[in-house]
């Protein structure tokens, strides 16, 4: 079979086939007697070998050392294969959330697609102090109305915001970074409500401490559903965000909050803000002494439930501490005493 017929059914142009006899691929199995190649069965079973290798993404030297190799093994090929694809799906995937994210900044020219292009590169960058430049340009654009903006920033992509705050382990970045989410409008509290659910701790907290500053009902919302997720550090953080917006649902969080030691102070100051009213004021001091009265309570965090009543109004924290003040732990009894020794004083 001649060259020009093994090309129609092969579907590989004449010149690539040269190509493969150059490189040692194919050879021709004869030539007729002007010359010509001529081309067996088994040549063309070869060529589509040559083609189905390269489909699967092998160069030509690999190609041939797998056709030609008695001892060649695949699975070590394929392997390397498997991880290069990978690579390139990641490398790709990455280039089409950056062109998204220039997309959803709607630039008016090239010059406002490369500000946004170097800020989301900025904020990627291995350097902190890079990242938190990155984080106030941010804010600025995200804010214009803030002394900081010069009134022609392109805001950054609230989903490049969100990325950048929930990978962010920098304190002083992160800050930055929660600061222009809470100016940047709709759209990030339903992404870092998902956030909520990464199987990630760190991730986790990042978002509800990111929560915790947005303003609105939506953000006030996913921190209500956070009070029943079973992460004790995203139960506590959403308690405090809600309870000092005056929402009686963290009462329960926030006394969990006493009883572990995890920002006890802000929880007891919380707790004597939403005990502003005299009905709410007697549920908080009933349920601090539902929790004195278990018997799994231990001592240490006995005594930060009697300090936290100090702040509660209201005859039945009086009563409490006037019980508490005969309890067979010493500690805690001289406590309630020195508290309620003050509250009669006033």
């Amino acid at each position: 079979m001649l060259i020009g017929e093994v090309a129609r059914r092969s579907g590989v142009s004449a010149r690539m086939l040269r190509h493969y006899e150059s490189l040692g691929l194919v050879h021709p199995s004869g030539r007729t007697g002007s010359g010509y190649r001529e081309y067996s069965e088994e040549d063309i079973r070869r060529i589509f070998h040559i083609e189905s290798l390269r489909a699967l993404g092998l160069s030509l030297r690999e190609v041939k050392r797998a056709l030609d190799d008695a001892d060649f093994t695949p699975a070590t090929l394929v392997d390397d294969l498997i991880r290069r694809t990978r690579e390139r799906i990641a490398a790709e995937t990455e280039l089409l959330t950056r062109l998204r994210r220039i997309h959803a900044a709607d630039p008016a020219g090239w010059e406002d697609a490369l500000q946004v292009v170097t800020l989301l590169q900025a904020l990627g960058s291995k350097s902190a102090d890079a990242r938190q430049r990155a984080a106030l340009a941010s804010a600025s654009s995200a804010f214009p109305g803030s002394s900081a903006s010069s009134g022609d920033e392109v805001p950054v992509p609230v989903e490049a915001l969100v990325e950048a705050a929930l990978g962010e382990s920098d304190p002083n970045v992160a800050g930055t970074l929660r600061w222009a989410l809470a100016r940047s409008g709709d759209g990030a509290p339903a992404l870092l409500a998902e956030g909520i659910g990464s199987p990630v701790a760190a991730v986790r907290e990042r978002a509800v401490r990111c929560l915790a500053v947005m303003p609105g009902g939506e953000a006030a919302g996913h921190l209500r559903d956070a009070l029943a997720h079973p992460d004790p550090v995203v139960r506590g953080h959403a308690a405090l965000a809600i309870g000092t917006r005056g929402d009686t649902d963290a009462v329960p969080a926030l006394v969990d909050l006493l009883e572990e030691g995890r920002n006890d102070t802000d929880a007891a100051d919380t707790l004597s803000v939403l005990a502003s009213d005299t009905a709410t004021a007697d549920r908080i001091a009933h349920r601090l002494v539902e929790r004195l009265a278990r018997s799994t309570t231990r001592a240490p965090a006995r005594g930060r439930l009697t300090q936290a009543l100090a702040g509660i109004p209201g005859t039945r924290a009086s009563q409490a501490l006037a019980e508490l003040s005969h309890d067979a732990d010493r500690a805690v009894a001289l406590t309630a005493t020195y508290l309620l020794h003050l509250r009669e004083a006033r």
